[in-house]
């Protein structure tokens, strides 16, 4: 589960109010080389303190916290990326629909697969080939 902390203060002058690049990797349990990544991918825009270093504030713990909703989700770095360059809902249901199309698709074959263990489960025959399900799915597959 996320946790989101937004009561911290705005990113102010000097880096006051924000987090290091470690204490926010920390903060959700992600290496710093995945926030690099992503800022790479242009998913993270951290400010930079005097000396250079990743500021990150309260947007980004937030961005932060969107992108791992959306990755278990099942969206892509890019998928992401594309929604969030874009306001238009037209545009964000073009993004959307394949990735729901994708989902369904493995929602079924999920569903199949636990159909067949079930019915192994619940097979009262010794030997599973006498199974009449076993028998219909095989049947299936051969043609017969």
């Amino acid at each position: 589960m996320l946790r989101l902390n937004v009561g911290m203060k705005s990113s102010q002058h000097n880096g006051v109010g924000t987090l290091s690049i470690g204490a926010l990797a920390a903060r959700f349990g992600l290496a710093t080389h995945v926030l690099r990544h992503w800022e790479a991918m242009g998913l993270l825009h951290p400010g930079r303190d005097a000396g250079g270093r990743r500021r990150y504030g309260p947007d980004d713990l937030t961005r932060v916290a969107t992108i791992l909703v959306l990755k278990e989700a099942g969206l892509g770095l890019s998928t992401i990326g594309s929604l969030s360059t874009t306001v238009d809902r037209a545009t964000r249901q073009e993004i959307l629909r394949p990735a729901a199309e994708e989902l369904r698709s493995r929602i079924a074959a999920a569903q199949a697969s636990l159909a067949l263990i079930e019915g192994g489960l619940n097979c009262e025959h010794e030997e599973v080939t006498r199974c009449p399900n076993y028998q219909r799915l095989i049947a299936e597959r051969t043609g017969s």
